[in-house]
């Protein structure tokens, strides 16, 4: 059903009762203007102020509130009013204007006159009180022209030097594309920009017109001037959660903003040493004619074409000499595993053709699926750039792996179910209480309590570990991933938050996968001394009679050389 005719009804019956005064008949304008017409009408505050009552019809006629009645807004008045010495309360514009009202009330005229402060700003300080007109009406207070005499009222010094200012001039020329007062403080919810971050001067106050492609390109302004801002010292320390670090503000002012040519502004050369020496003291002519926007594609600089050229060199010097280095341990690593590939050594079968058959869909799934997942998350990294920003690849790609992933995963489970090999392999890969004790032996080893490396069963608790967090994590990401992918479906059964709470645990057990393996499983296969360079186990099945220097020799029964899974007796 459609509600918004019946939303209307209740904001104009909220209008309406207001005009009636809620408490009692309404009090036609004419009444109160038979008073407050008069221009002599004023009252003396408490304060010792003359303030006027009079009331110009005229501009009441012509404000935004022209079909509003005296009472829709004074609700207190009565017709025995001035008789009944009620005097006229603060006007609550929230009756009509809610969401803006709350906005002001946490802003800093808001809770300034929450803490008592008479002076602070209110809605008429700015939008008038009878003669308020829309924003758009050049004659308002608030028009984007009028905006620095508007504030300018209580903040004198800012709204001259506002005027004074590249940004202020061209307003006065009717550019709306200059920055002003409510520009850089936004509306309703005027906040100080004392103290703020530099981060969020730079990116959120000067950024919005200075990172902006439409306004950089009409008035032929450098386009970069955020992201060299960001990448100077000053940006990095900013980026670092530094509050001291030189903000826009720091060099450029904050409101008498000038350009360098301009001999008053705080930019030009002949005020640079200046403004430099605001936080580097002693700071010489030379120091001050470094560039803070450091810009190596600007042409006819000396010290842009230098800066350019040492870039590109270091750039190919770091490509060629890291690629030498790494190509040279890559060789001599191959070397290593070609060798223990060949090696005699390896002459028990560990692992049987299927099992590596699906080792390798596994991985080569478990690969892709991170690759393709974290680049959806991440897509401003390499990982990103690996797919071209082709989202239909990469989406593809990654429920075809998926896919695959669930397969291997069925067919693994049948395997352990089916076949003489699966079920003595799933009977091994169960956990015991030895392995509790292998864990301790083992701890006691590499404390320097124990004077030998202790040997373990075929599979010990490292590969059981391994075993049954592959198990659990095919079975998390698989029904996750389901759920994303069958969303729509999904939601037949259950509430929509299920399966974002689906996509959380999907995207946190990604990370603790992918941690696991370069943590655990890599350092197995890898980097354990007993292994390296490679375990080729996953490859032809074949290891050590010995195992990993007596790190899995088998333990009795079944001693060194039992048959492995897939190997007949």
């Amino acid at each position: 059903m459609r509600l918004w005719p019946w939303s209307r009804f209740g904001r104009l019956l909220l209008v309406t009762s207001a005009g009636l005064g809620l408490a009692g008949e309404a009090v036609p304008n004419q009444d109160c203007l038979e008073c407050h017409g008069d221009k002599e009408l004023s009252k003396t505050n408490a304060a010792g102020q003359v303030i006027s009552l009079y009331v110009d019809e005229s501009r009441l006629a012509a404000s935004a509130h022209r079909t509003n009645s005296c009472v829709s807004c004074h609700r207190q008045m009565s017709p025995e009013h001035p008789d009944d010495e009620v005097p006229a309360k603060p006007v609550d514009c929230a009756v009509c204007h809610r969401r803006r009202s709350a906005s002001y009330g946490a802003s800093a005229h808001g809770t300034a006159v929450k803490a008592g402060n008479r002076h602070a700003a209110t809605c008429a300080s700015c939008h008038g009180a009878h003669g308020v007109l829309r924003s758009t009406d050049p004659a308002s207070l608030v028009h984007f022209t009028m905006l620095a005499v508007t504030c300018g009222q209580c903040h004198p010094e800012a709204g001259r030097a506002v005027e004074e200012s590249v940004h202020g001039r061209l307003t006065a020329r009717g550019g709306r594309e200059a920055a002003t007062c409510a520009d850089c403080h936004p509306g309703h919810g005027v906040q100080r920009l004392k103290g703020a971050s530099p981060v969020r001067l730079a990116a959120q106050t000067c950024g919005q017109c200075h990172a902006s492609e439409r306004i950089n390109t009409m008035f032929r302004l450098p386009s970069n001037r955020l992201s060299t801002y960001f990448e100077s010292y000053h940006g990095l320390a900013a980026r670092a959660g530094s509050t001291r670090a030189a903000n826009c503000a720091s060099c450029h002012g904050a409101h008498r903003i000038l350009p360098s040519s301009d001999p008053r502004s705080s930019i030009h050369r002949g005020h640079l040493v200046e403004t430099c020496g605001q936080c580097h003291r002693g700071a010489t002519e030379r120091f001050a004619l470094g560039k803070v926007h450091v810009d190596d594609t600007a042409k006819g600089d000396t010290g842009a074409i230098v800066n350019r050229w040492v870039r590109r060199f270091y750039v190919g010097l770091i490509v060629a000499v890291i690629g030498l280095l790494g190509l040279h341990n890559l060789l001599g690593w191959l070397k290593q595993a070609l060798a223990a590939y060949r090696s005699e050594a390896r002459s028990v079968l560990r692992l049987g053709r299927s099992l590596r058959v699906q080792h390798l869909v596994l991985m080569a799934s478990f690969l892709i699926l991170a690759a393709t997942g974290f680049a959806l998350k991440y897509p401003d990294s390499w990982l990103g750039w690996l797919f071209a920003s082709n989202e239909a690849l990469r989406r593809w790609l990654h429920r075809l792996a998926g896919v695959a992933l669930l397969g291997v995963g069925g067919f693994h489970l049948g395997y352990v179910m089916a076949t003489v090999e699966g079920r003595r392999l799933f009977k091994e890969l169960l956990p015991t209480r030895q392995d509790l004790g292998d864990l301790a032996a083992y701890a006691r080893y590499l404390a320097g309590r124990a004077p030998a490396r202790p040997q373990f069963a075929r599979f010990g608790y490292r590969e059981k570990i391994e075993y049954w967090s592959v198990v659990w994590g095919t079975c998390i990401m698989g029904l996750t991933g389901l759920a994303m992918w069958f969303k729509v479906g999904v939601t037949h059964f259950v509430p929509r938050w299920v399966v974002e709470v689906a996509l959380t645990v999907h995207f946190y057990e990604a990370i603790l996968a992918c941690l696991a393996i370069v943590v655990w499983h890599l350092y197995q296969v890898v980097f354990d001394p007993g292994v390296y360079p490679l375990d080729w186990a996953w490859w032809d099945g074949k290891a050590a009679a010995k195992g990993h220097q007596g790190d899995h020799a088998p333990r009795a029964p079944g001693g060194v050389g039992q048959p492995g899974v897939g190997q007949s007796k």
